[in-house]
């Protein structure tokens, strides 16, 4: 009975396996390389802002990690740095929960994608100075593909 049971729970951890198909992890991808399986549609999303708040008024930056679902939306948004320290997380996963999404033309069959998004606070006008505004967000992990 015993070499019954060693058999048999192989054969039903492979049979769960090929049940949740779902579970599998997804791609996970830098937003710079985003836009090969998800192109961002809308230009400009609503954000809550608080009205007070601890650093709200000063330059920084929060990284946003979601998955881009199936449908183009995005899933489990969750602010996991901001830079400096402030009550800036909830802004910015305000402005992340309104993305929508459309499939390139290499991702037909809309595949999930994880990523991230650095949203700046206060920072300035001119590119050079947001991208060193934002570089202090960027995550480590999200260069598979």
């Amino acid at each position: 009975m015993n070499t019954l049971l060693r058999v048999q729970l192989p054969l039903c951890l492979l049979a769960l396996a090929a049940a949740f198909p779902a579970m599998a992890q997804n791609r996970r991808l830098p937003p710079e390389r985003l836009n090969a399986y998800w192109i961002l549609l809308n230009q400009h999303v609503g954000v809550d802002v608080p009205n007070s708040g601890r650093n709200i008024y000063k330059p920084g930056c929060v990284a946003v990690t979601y998955t881009v679902g199936s449908d183009g939306l995005p899933r489990d948004v969750k602010a996991v740095k901001t830079v400096p320290e402030s009550d800036l997380g909830k802004a910015a996963e305000s402005a992340v929960k309104n993305f929508t999404y459309g499939p390139s033309l290499t991702n037909r069959a809309g595949e999930p994608i994880d990523t991230y998004y650095v949203v700046p606070f206060n920072g300035p006008s001119n590119k050079a100075g947001q991208q060193a505004l934002m570089a202090p967000c960027r995550l480590p992990g999200y260069d598979a593909g």
